[in-house]
């Protein structure tokens, strides 16, 4: 049998001894402690955390020295060299446990932080499940159906007075037949241009004819003059 296993029976074997005592405390009405919070222990893993930190920091500056140790007894004190690179495989080993050690932490800080974000996201959805249920408790259903139906019924009616408002009044006209009379119309315009050619000016050629007509004016005013002499001689 280990040394451990040894150590975990004897420390069972005491713990069993032990549990009359407070058994009979508790009949006498002493309550025991209850665990942390999920805060505290979550602000207790973060302490941690940043004490191992700093153990780490220590820990690389402890290895730096040895390493430097052994280069400076390299060649001059061999066994001085030897002595301080045993101490650093044995900071460098405590640097490995303290990384697990960490990693183990972390994961346990963040488990802790996501089951309390979860916590209070359940309280939160309670508490606002509660708020509807009292809200709707003071709803009528049937109250809701009538209220839809007035609604419905009130907007029926304003579509129907807006669209009386908004019907034309007078006569009402065939847009197509209007359209057929204008293409008509347009049609018998564009005949009547077409039957209006303006005729080109023509250039007046010089005649004689005024020229002749005006002797022969001259002669009958002179025919006149002759015949109203000659009455006044007879």
């Amino acid at each position: 049998m280990s040394k451990i296993s040894k150590l975990f029976k004897g420390s069972s074997s005491s713990n069993s001894s032990s549990h009359y005592p407070s058994s009979s405390k508790s009949k006498h009405g002493h309550r025991s402690r209850t665990g942390p919070t999920p805060q505290e222990a979550i602000h207790k893993l973060r302490e941690t955390e940043a004490m191992l930190a700093k153990k780490q920091d220590f820990l690389e500056n402890k290895i730096e020295q040895e390493i430097m140790i052994a280069k400076k007894n390299g060649l001059k004190n061999k066994r001085a060299a030897l002595q301080a690179l045993k101490r650093k495989k044995r900071f460098e080993q405590q640097l490995t446990q303290i990384d697990g050690t960490l990693s183990t932490i972390e994961f346990q800080r963040e488990a802790l932080e996501n089951a309390n974000t979860n916590t209070e996201v359940l309280k939160t959805m309670g508490y606002a499940a509660k708020a509807i249920k009292g809200v709707h408790q003071n709803m009528d259903l049937d109250k809701i159906d009538s209220l839809m139906q007035d609604i419905t019924e009130s907007q029926e009616v304003a579509q129907e007075i807006c669209d009386a408002i908004s019907r034309p009044f007078g006569d009402a006209f065939d847009e197509d037949e209007l359209l057929a009379e204008l293409a008509e119309l347009e049609l018998e315009e564009s005949m009547t241009n077409m039957g209006r050619v303006p005729s080109l000016p023509t250039a007046k050629l010089p005649s004689t004819r005024p020229s002749q007509r005006t002797p022969s004016k001259k002669r009958a005013e002179d025919d006149d003059d002759m015949q109203m002499l000659a009455a006044w001689a007879v």
